[in-house]
């Protein structure tokens, strides 16, 4: 690991256990929650509901699961590795094991359901906290663009976006507080960073799967051995030309 990314490890580690630190201590980041929730953006701006209505649903961890699975296995058929549906299932497998034992312990009731003005609304049998539509969209489209191939800026960039969108149409719904959505962004950017950490586990799956004959090392044979190339078809050795000699 080197010093950039350690150091980005760090960062979402401190921030995640800052936001956590701040609805638990009732702190001003639960203030700020309370103010946002009253001002209820969805009947400031009615207008924006329908579009952030879908918006949301890219968030949402089955239609974005299934779709991302159906694009990487699809791609592992391709390429001949399962290293893309490996990565995507160790992403979900870590977001689902963070962020779940997060929210059984916070147990945080959202703005609909809250008792009392001011209150974190904690331990009270509530999924809330951290937002899961937040790190769900910040794992599945970052995983995505993690395994991107010539486009990973790009698509690094698009992923971005759309995690920093889901997060704030939450908040505009009133499904989420701010602290939530502060928490769902720092555990998916945790998750995503840790993958690296995982790729020896991956590829040594990848190899027993290998043995298995499920997945070939360097692609498919005669088949495409990287997304768009094919590898060429073997050729036999010409017999070399022999020559008369005259006497």
């Amino acid at each position: 690991m080197h010093r950039g990314h350690r150091t980005l490890l760090l960062t979402a580690t401190a921030s995640y256990a800052a936001v956590v630190a701040g609805v638990l201590t009732t702190s001003p980041l639960v203030r700020l929650d309370w103010h946002v929730a009253m001002f209820k953006p969805y009947k400031q701006w009615p207008c924006a509901q329908g579009p952030l209505d879908v918006l949301v649903v890219a968030g949402q961890r089955g239609p974005t699961a299934v779709a991302a699975l159906a694009w990487l296995g699809w791609r592992s058929w391709r390429t001949g590795s399962a290293r893309p549906v490996l990565v995507f299932g160790t992403a979900l497998a870590l977001l689902n094991a963070s962020v779940g034992a997060v929210k059984l312990g916070a147990g945080r009731l959202g703005p609909h359901y809250a008792h009392t003005v001011g209150s974190a609304e904690l331990f009270h049998d509530g999924m809330i906290f951290p937002s899961g539509h937040t790190a769900n969209g910040v794992v599945v489209w970052g995983t995505l663009a993690y395994l991107a191939g010539r486009h990973r800026r790009a698509a690094g960039a698009a992923a971005g976006l759309m995690a920093f969108g889901i997060g704030l149409a939450t908040v505009y719904l009133g499904t989420h507080w701010v602290s939530d959505v502060l928490g769902g962004w720092a555990a998916g950017a945790l998750v995503l960073l840790s993958l690296p950490l995982f790729e020896p586990f991956v590829a040594a799956v990848e190899r027993r799967l290998g043995r298995f004959g499920w997945f070939g090392r360097g692609g498919r044979p005669g088949g495409p051995d990287r997304l768009g190339a094919r590898s060429p078809p073997a050729r036999r050795p010409r017999p070399c030309p022999t020559r008369s000699v005259s006497r």
